[in-house]
C-alpha cells in the first residue's frame, strides 16, 4: 500500500517547503534573491512547465542590480578534464578580457552540447561577445542566465521528471 508521502512528488515537496528553504534551492539555479523570492512566493506550481514559465518570466524582469547579483555568483563553465593546457590558457586570456570589458564573469548556457564541443563554443562565444557594447552584452548575459536557470531547475534533484 502506498502512503501519501510515497506518492508525493519532488514538486509537491518544493511547493510545501518552507519559504527560506525554497529560496535557498532556487538560488542554486540563479543567484538573484529577488528572482528566488518571487518564485517561492508564487507556489504552488501545478507542474514543472509552470515553474519553468514562472522562472522565465521572473528572469525577464531582472533589474540591473538583480542581474549584477546573479552574474557575480557565476563562474566560467568547467571544461572536460582532457582539454589541453594551451586551451585552458586561451580560455583564461579570453575570460580575463571579457571580465575586464564587462566587469563580470562570462556566462553561457551549454546545455545539450557534446563535451568535445564545449571549448570551441565557449571560446567562440567570448570572442564574438567581446564586440558587444555593454548594454547589448547585458541583454545577452541576461538571456544566458535565464537559459542557465531553466536548465538548472530541470536538473535539481527535487525536480519532477
Amino acid at each position: 500500500m502506498q502512503t501519501r508521502a510515497s506518492r508525493e512528488t519532488p514538486l509537491d515537496r518544493f511547493n510545501a517547503a518552507p519559504a527560506d528553504e525554497a529560496v535557498r534551492t532556487l538560488l542554486t539555479c540563479l543567484h538573484s534573491r529577488r528572482w528566488a523570492r518571487r518564485l517561492a512566493a508564487h507556489r504552488p506550481y501545478p507542474d514543472l512547465a509552470a515553474l519553468l514559465a514562472a522562472a522565465d518570466e521572473a528572469a525577464y524582469d531582472l533589474t540591473a542590480r538583480d542581474l549584477a547579483e546573479a552574474l557575480a555568483a557565476e563562474a566560467l563553465p568547467s571544461l572536460p578534464d582532457d582539454i589541453y593546457a594551451v586551451a585552458h590558457t586561451a580560455l583564461g586570456a579570453a575570460s580575463a578580457a571579457y571580465e575586464s570589458r564587462f566587469g563580470h564573469a562570462f556566462v553561457i548556457c551549454l546545455d545539450g552540447l557534446a563535451p568535445d564541443e564545449i571549448l570551441d563554443q565557449v571560446l567562440a562565444g567570448i570572442r564574438s561577445r567581446l564586440a558587444n557594447d555593454p548594454e547589448e552584452e547585458r541583454v545577452v548575459a541576461a538571456e544566458e542566465l535565464r537559459r542557465l536557470a531553466g536548465g538548472r531547475l530541470r536538473r535539481l534533484p527535487a525536480a519532477p521528471r
